[in-house]
């Protein structure tokens, strides 16, 4: 079993920045792919960043240029730093791990609201 626990949602400014964490625990090292999705009101959850253990990066191209996901290794917070945000990028942000045996599973959710 993993758990992971999200930290830093709020509200912003459009054009501001929010830094996102996500720590990890339980069977850590059973953990292969780690990142961020969002759910925004009426709309399915969408991958935004991830990243897997091996260092392959992936960003939704909706974030490109914008946001940053960084984790160190498997025992480190997972942040997503997000700059020049946009009403749009307005969601639930969700932690996200998939193990080696393929398990997703999901933190409890962080709200941020970019607003003006």
């Amino acid at each position: 079993q993993v758990q992971l626990v999200e930290s830093g949602g709020g509200l912003v400014q459009p054009g501001g920045s929010l830094r996102l964490s996500c720590a990890a625990s339980g069977n850590i090292a059973s953990i292969n792919v780690m990142g961020w999705c969002r759910q925004a009101p009426g709309k399915q959850r969408e991958l935004v960043a991830t990243r897997t253990r091996a260092g392959n990066t992936v960003y939704a191209d909706s974030v490109k240029g914008r946001f940053t996901l960084s984790r160190d290794s498997a025992r480190n917070p997972v942040y997503l730093q997000m700059n020049s945000l946009k009403p749009e990028d307005t969601a639930v942000y969700y932690c996200y791990a998939k193990t080696w045996d393929l398990t997703n599973y999901w933190g409890q959710g962080t709200q941020v609201t970019v607003s003006s």
